[in-house]
């Protein structure tokens, strides 16, 4: 059965849905096929920056609604923050250099990721070559690694913010397929998010190494990153095992992309996942709660 899902050609459907999504609907179709959406995934147009079906001329850009400024306010007493709105699959300490999608099943932390950025980019502990993946990523002695999986379903906000403050030095895009991230299908099939397209931002925050990763699915090849005109995904041209890098350090920009808490990041088309792989000392805690809904803005977790 997995077999037989993995042969789906999830790409080419999504390449098609995508296109679907771009057709203008004439204005007296808009309400009827807003409102089936909204009725079927729950969505809360009350906090959309535009309430009026009329004004979204197609799906894409009803997709990508914004919200009103004060829908969403920004934790400023703890120090990371949900990226998104979607429900927490996942959260806890990195072990083993394992990572778990959902509770049970696991994927490798260096397959997600991808091989070791140069030092000249990021600002990775010089450990020996033979040390575990993982423990090259902590650059501060005492310091562990955390992880944080949040689900986006079709009916949640689709814009995703900056969790911290932080500054993103390289950007990794894998081209991957595109499976559906439901919960369900993240239990069935190990190593799910390794085998998706996704762009992964890694950077450093003020306790070491910060990433956050947005994982395509099914219908989701549409990733956008707003400072990153070059990225481009879901395109045709797919070699498997496949990834490309682009640094933001220049002899123009030694720091990279700064980001503050909140800051608009980027955006999917329908819903995906987002993950968060960072270091922080020791006694930093989630304040989660596997399962549970989460809204832009509200404290993941602290010190």
């Amino acid at each position: 059965q997995v077999a037989l899902y993995k042969s789906v050609p999830t790409r080419l459907l999504s390449r098609a849905w995508g296109r679907l999504n771009q057709v203008e609907l004439p204005t007296w179709l808009r309400k009827p096929v807003y409102s089936l959406y909204i009725w079927t995934f729950g969505v809360n147009m009350k906090e959309a920056a535009v309430e009026d079906l009329h004004h979204y001329r197609n799906l894409s850009e009803f997709f990508r609604r914004k919200l009103k400024p004060q829908a969403r306010p920004v934790c400023c007493v703890h120090s990371v923050i949900s990226p998104s709105d979607g429900k927490i699959l996942n959260f806890g300490q990195v072990k083993n250099c394992e990572v778990e999608q959902v509770k049970g099943v696991t994927y490798s932390l260096e397959s997600f990721l991808g091989p070791r950025i140069s030092t000249e980019e990021m600002h990775f502990s010089q450990a020996p070559p033979g040390n575990s993946f993982q423990k090259q990523l902590v650059t501060k002695e005492g310091n562990e690694l955390y992880h944080c999986v949040i689900y986006l379903a079709p009916g949640d906000y689709h814009c995703f913010h900056s969790p911290t403050d932080w500054t993103v030095s390289h950007r990794r895009h894998f081209p991957g397929s595109l499976m559906s991230v439901n919960p369900g299908v993240a239990r069935w099939i190990k190593e799910l998010f390794c085998h998706n397209e996704r762009v992964v931002l890694t950077g450093d925050w003020k306790h070491g190494f910060f990433s956050l990763t947005a994982v395509g699915a099914t219908n989701v090849g549409s990733i956008r990153i707003y400072f990153d005109q070059d990225l481009h995904t879901n395109s045709p041209s797919y070699s498997k095992g496949s990834y490309n890098d682009f640094s933001f350090i220049s002899n123009n920009n030694k720091e990279g992309i700064p980001m503050r808490k909140g800051e608009h990041l980027g955006e999917f088309n329908l819903g995906s996942t987002i993950v968060l792989i960072f270091e922080a000392p020791k006694d930093f805690r989630f304040n989660l709660k596997a399962g549970q809904k989460i809204r832009f803005g509200e404290a993941l977790g602290s010190l």
